[in-house]
């Protein structure tokens, strides 16, 4: 099984399609770059997410990121299918509470249980 690459810096923000394209040559696997548009890439297919919202950007998010697309592996989804609905499970989850209570303090911990329902319509 190759790895899920999660990684972040705000250097590669100027152009995130070379950046995601490069980081997942580099390394190989499945990429996933996360930020206002996550990108999400294995070399050969990029796909990505608009879902999510500035509310996302705290600590904690991608380790519940990383478990959803984890869970789904488990699950027996590919790498790549697993990563891209779990950016897009993830993303929607934080974007339904965001619209219910709003983004400011939101939490990793808050999307667990809304995760569900996205999980289960994502996949």
């Amino acid at each position: 099984m190759t790895d899920v690459v999660l990684f972040h810096c705000p250097d590669y923000q100027a152009d995130r399609l070379a950046a995601v394209q490069a980081i997942q040559s580099r390394y190989g696997g499945v990429v996933v770059l996360k930020g206002a548009g996550t990108l999400i890439t294995d070399g050969s297919r990029c796909r990505i997410s608009c879902a999510g919202n500035p509310g996302m950007a705290g600590g904690g998010m991608g380790d519940v990121l990383s478990g959803v697309i984890a869970g789904l592996c488990a699950q027996g989804m590919s790498l790549f299918d697993a990563a891209a609905a779990g950016v897009v499970a993830h993303g929607l989850a934080a974007d339904a509470l965001a619209k219910r209570d709003g983004e400011r303090g939101l939490l990793a911990g808050d999307l667990l249980f809304e995760l569900r329902r996205w999980v289960n319509q994502a996949c």
